[in-house]
This record gives C-alpha cells, structure tokens and sequence, in this order.
C-alpha cells in the first residue's frame, strides 16, 4: 500500500487549504480512510475519518471548519480545511483502516501545514 498526501503549505489565519491522498495497492473503496495531524512536541491526533460507506466522523476541534470526502474513482480522499487557526499547524498523515475500529494499516509520509501571519 502507497498514500502520497499533498496540499500542504503555508497559510495565514482564517485561510483554508485543501489536502489529497492518493492511494495505490489497496481496494481502497473497502478502506475507512482517515486524517491524522502531530503538532511539533505533541502526540498524534486524529482529525477525521470517513468510511467506506461515506460515514464521517470529526474530531471537535475542527468540527464544523474541516470536510473530509473521498472520491473512490480515483482512490482518492481529501481533507478540506477551513477558518485555520494557529493550532492546526501540524504535519498531516493520510492513513488507510478498517472500518469498525481506528485501527489503520498504511500511513502516508505527512505534508506540514503551517498557519501564520
């Protein structure tokens, strides 16, 4: 299994951002797919994952400003990212898992997202 992520960069505050993952060497339409962020000095979190039945789940910090979606066409999913804070600064990993746990079997390697003025 392959995740590449990209849309990563530097943004400023209120700005948003769009992240892809594009996956190979899965039947990526049977994965949950998820987004993870680790801050600099902090543990690794999840931010959103979306299962292969399109259900989506969020965590409260970017509820209601980050859209997850996927496009099972071209095995593909997307993590749109709105009202940035600096909090949200952070390398974000794609990952691929089971649907029934947040248990995930392939990570991509990261694309830092960085929120400043």
């Amino acid at each position: 299994a392959q995740l590449v992520e990209s849309g990563g960069g530097l943004v400023q505050p209120g700005g948003s951002l769009r992240l892809s993952c594009a996956a190979s060497g899965i039947l990526f339409g049977f994965y949950a797919m998820g987004w993870y962020r680790q801050a600099q000095g902090k543990q690794r979190e999840l931010v959103a994952r979306i299962l292969s039945g399109g259900a989506e789940n969020y965590a409260d910090s970017v509820q209601g400003r980050f859209k997850i979606s996927r496009e099972n066409a071209k095995s593909t999913v997307y993590l749109q990212m709105n009202s940035l804070k600096p909090e949200d600064t952070a390398v974000y990993y794609c990952t691929a898992g089971h649907n029934y746990a947040a248990v995930e079997d392939a990570w991509g390697q990261g694309t830092q997202v960085t929120v400043s003025s």
